[in-house]
């Protein structure tokens, strides 16, 4: 660990910040909240860091809100919100602030950065042949999912960014005069952000989802990722030139934003369009935007210059007759090419974006089409001795077409298989196949659904009179083949089966994408669409190899995959695998089968993709990306890699280019050295490592089981000591909490599920245990407590996931664990479950540290250490007040203001721990 001295001087610019930004914020809650407040807030800081310190008992803190009036709770509550957002903030900036420094110093480039993967890349000589075998179809998608749990506003989320910009000015003032000015500045954007509500009034609508999602693009995505992808390129190739590597953009992003129906009964046809519409408005309209900009720099006059003949023809069958523009080559032909892409605009978008030029020029069929004629330029520039003009504006725009073509970003289509059998049933028994298909069998499943996809012919017509479900599913995967066909093939590259479990679950898509005209049926099927099964529950998991295989074993659908290139993608479900078993097994889970589906992948000759389908916490697959990807087994990360991006994480990701960069080159450079570099770690111990895991894993189940699925009474706990009932009121997504109307927890899901135990601070999902299965396996022994130190040492899994265990540990707080326990009504089931939490977690901490030799959570994170020890007393009483509320509402107090202070709680509560779902 780092230092004292060292540590507390480079943390000095922190401090300075939060004090600065802090001390702002009171002065706005002097001034607009009233004395009253200030002074509670004041006496809450003092009271909570003195708990931290051992003072005085928690019990004296929390009197201090016993029953507190809501009228003054809210201000307090919003006080201590807007504190930890500004906090974070900081550490957000100071985190940039450390890695100019280590840069400008001339240190070594740090983990996780392309420099540093070069720098291996280099070291291990890998040969041309190698190298492209191992990249071809090369591919990193974040993938922005729809169920988000960013809980800010939009407005927030602007005056943050404010703030920042305005942080990032005084860092480079000059004089004390400029300084107050900027002081001023913060004054006025935290005034701004005092005087604006917190949460939404109405829930968001999948359509303000869409647009939520779309706004990272203009806030860094359009300029980070071309970018990111041409150094990519150019990287690359320079070391390994004969491998003509990354013929297609490596970072191409995802979206599951009005396309995930899993659950959702808000996704609708309209919905769909709208989706893949409004992304391909963003994109055109950047496409527009930079033209313009490029007629304006590319004045080159004929007189002056020589241009190729290609372009003299572009520049001539542009239609310009303006006499201004007689010898301006580049210009006609800019504008000829901005003529076809606003043609292109009226053929495809609902909305015609600014910088159009209308004209009787044809649109493009594809982006290709456009990128060609942007290659005659470019082609022609450098024959003419510019290309320092072509390395410029065109450069940019180029890389943004090949990566972000028509569509911008590709929408994946995920429902339930138990939807699909029913819609397939109701097909079925229309078109006169088959009355009862639910009675059948497996095996009579899979040869009606094989027929079918070997025939031409449709189960419908237009005319056709089906239920509302099914009505309602031909209609979405109507409008996802009319946003193929107007957008173009990327536009929806997938179809994703959630609970998938059977050969049959899979060919019930490909009908279904069969049915809209996407797949097209025969002895050699084809599709633009790939069927991806997701694997959730820790059985399908372990089942999910043999599922696929069987599927293969189908002739039709190897035909298929064969048309694809003997290309097959699987997703792996991080959350309902947590839900079912814990952290532990659902961990080692996900890890087994993915050895079992490379194995799978090697035996029947396809190339395998692997989708990740990661939370935010670490209890729903969330944690480092970087390390995450290095902790893959071998073979599971071969040149290509998916993976879902959730609530705050987008933001606290890709919301500002600088940041956007660096967790983009964290996927790239992780997904490379995987591909590319031996990172397990293990050799010839891969067994006899992997039968300990077996072992532990089993233990963890267990003991998680007998706590969730077997202790009489826990859901009732769990609804009583976490706020899960009113998480449904906070308008964070459009979709319910529930899949459907129960009471069980296998319903439930993942998302409250998390944020409940993350907002009682208990943080159960992501360790919980743990500490009875490494306890009962080490049995006292000496060399076995050895053994998992060794493989903490070597194994980079299984450092992974004891290192995400100890930061979620490090956040929770079984003194404030207390206090929500306090809320179950039932005194004997209360002290039950509550002294079997705090057993585990103790016991969980001492073998963590045991294990790792360590003498704290946070050894290893000494960033995070400093967050959890200076900023997490703040939290302290926005967990109290929660409590408070919630007594108060429980009791009967059901006015609307003592739902909203609730809310408030959780909002701040989400914002400063960073992981509410």
């Amino acid at each position: 660990m780092t230092s004292p001295g060292p540590d507390r001087e480079a943390t000095e610019p922190l401090r300075d910040d939060i004090r600065l930004l802090g001390g702002i914020l009171g002065e706005t809650v002097h001034e607009h909240a009233g004395e009253d407040v200030f002074a509670l807030v004041e006496k809450a800081r003092v009271e909570a860091f003195r708990v931290r310190h051992s003072e005085i008992d928690r019990a004296e803190m929390a009197q201090l809100f016993d029953g507190i009036d809501v009228d003054m709770a809210i201000p307090v509550i919003r006080a201590f919100s807007h504190f930890s957002l500004l906090a974070n903030l900081a550490e957000d900036i100071h985190r940039e602030r450390r890695r100019r420094i280590h840069v400008t110093a001339g240190e070594p480039p740090q983990r996780s950065s392309l420099a540093a993967t070069y720098a291996l890349l280099d070291a291990a000589n890998l040969d041309a042949g190698t190298v492209a075998h191992l990249l071809t179809d090369a591919l990193v998608a974040p993938v922005i999912t729809a169920h988000p749990t960013e809980t800010r506003r939009r407005t927030v989320f602007e005056s943050q960014r404010k703030i920042t910009d305005l942080m990032y000015a005084r860092e480079r003032s000059i004089d004390e005069t400029e300084r107050a000015q900027i002081d001023t500045g913060l004054r006025r954007q935290v005034l701004s952000l005092w005087q604006t509500a917190l949460i939404r009034i109405v829930r968001l609508r999948i359509q303000d989802e869409i647009d939520l999602g779309l706004r990272y693009y203009h806030m860094a995505l359009l300029d980070v990722i071309p970018n990111l992808n041409a150094e990519l390129r150019h990287e690359l190739r320079s070391r390994w030139p004969e491998a003509n590597l990354l013929p297609a953009p490596m970072v191409r992003p995802g979206s599951w934003i009005g396309g995930d129906r899993d659950g959702n009964p808000f996704v609708t046809a309209e919905v769909v369009h709208a989706a893949t519409h409004r992304a391909a408005y963003v994109a055109i309209e950047h496409h527009l935007g930079e033209l313009v900009l490029l007629e304006q720099e590319l004045a080159l006059s004929a007189r002056l210059v020589d241009v190729t003949d290609e372009l003299t023809a572009l520049a001539d069958r542009a239609g310009d007759e303006s006499a201004f523009r007689a010898d301006e080559p580049y210009r006609r032909a800019l504008r000829r090419v901005r003529a076809r892409l606003t043609a292109t605009a009226h053929k495809i978008l609902d909305a015609i974006p600014p910088n159009t030029l209308d004209s009787a020029l044809p649109p493009y069929a594809t982006p290709q089409a456009m990128l060609d004629d942007l290659d005659t330029i470019d082609a022609s520039l450098r024959a003419g001795g510019d290309a320092l003009l072509a390395e410029h504006r065109l450069q940019t725009l180029r890389r943004s077409v090949e990566t972000f073509g028509f569509h911008l970003s590709a929408l994946d289509l995920r429902q339930n298989s138990e939807v699909h059998e029913q819609v397939v049933a109701e097909l079925l028994a229309w078109a006169g196949v088959h009355p009862q298909y639910a009675s059948l069998s497996e095996d009579q499943r899979v040869a009606i659904l094989s027929a079918e996809l070997s025939s031409r012919r449709p189960l419908t017509s237009l005319d056709a009179e089906f239920s509302e479900l099914t009505t309602k599913e031909l209609a979405i995967m109507r409008s996802a083949a009319a946003a193929i066909r107007d957008v173009g093939p990327a536009t929806i590259p997938n179809y994703i089966i959630s609970m998938c479990t059977s050969v049959s679950d899979m060919l019930e898509a490909a009908l279904l994408l069969k049915e809209a005209g996407i797949l097209v049926g025969g002895t050699e099927p084809t599709s633009t669409v790939g069927v991806v099964p997701l694997f959730e529950t820790i059985e399908d998991l372990q089942h999910g190899a043999a599922t696929l295989l069987a599927t293969l074993e189908v002739p039709v659908y190897r035909a298929l995959i064969r048309s694809r290139g003997d290309n097959q993608e699987v997703m792996l479900g991080y959350s309902d695998s947590n839900k079912d078993g814990g952290y532990l097994a659902a961990n080692w889970a996900l890890y087994r089968a993915e050895l079992d589906l490379v194995d799978a992948a090697r035996k029947s000759g396809i190339r395998l993709r692997l989708f990740h389908g990661r939370g935010g916490t670490v209890g729903r697959g969330g944690g480092p990306s970087y390390d995450a990807i290095l902790a893959q087994p071998v073979g599971a990360v071969t040149g290509s890699l998916r993976i879902t991006e959730q609530g705050e994480v987008i933001a606290a990701k890709y919301a500002e280019p600088y940041r956007a960069r660096r967790n983009l080159e964290a996927l790239v450079a992780a997904t490379l050295e995987s591909t590319l570099l031996d990172v397990e770690g293990l050799g010839d111990d891969a067994e006899p490592a992997y039968e300990i895991l077996d072992d532990l894993a089993a233990r963890a189940r267990a003991a998680y089981g007998a706590l969730v699925h077997e202790t009489p009474g826990f859901v009732e706990y769990f609804r009583m000591s976490t706020p899960v009932a009113e998480i449904g009121e906070l308008n964070i997504g459009s979709r319910p909490a529930s899949r459907k109307p129960t009471n069980s927890v296998y319903d439930l899901r993942a998302i409250p599920w998390v944020m409940s135990w993350s907002q009682s601070r208990v943080m159960l999902p992501g360790w919980y245990g743990v500490g009875s299965a490494f306890e009962d396996w080490i049995g006292g022994d000496s060399s076995n407590l050895a053994k998992l130190s060794g493989l903490y040492e070597k194994w980079p899994f299984f450092r992974t996931v004891l290192s995400n265990m100890a930061q979620v540990m490090a956040k929770a707080d079984m003194g404030l664990a207390a206090r929500y326990a306090d809320l179950v009504p039932d005194v004997e089931l209360r002290d039950k479950v509550y002294g079997m939490i705090v057993e585990e977690y103790e016991r969980t901490k001492q073998v963590y540290l045991a294990v790792t030799g360590f003498s704290g959570l946070l050894d290893d994170n000494p960033a995070l250490d400093r967050s959890v020890h200076n900023r997490f007393p703040y939290l302290e009483p926005l967990n109290h007040l929660q409590v408070e509320l919630l007594r108060q509402f429980r009791a009967g107090d059901e006015r609307e203001k003592v739902k909203r202070g609730i809310l408030l709680t959780m909002n701040g509560l989400a914002t400063a721990l960073r992981n509410s779902g």
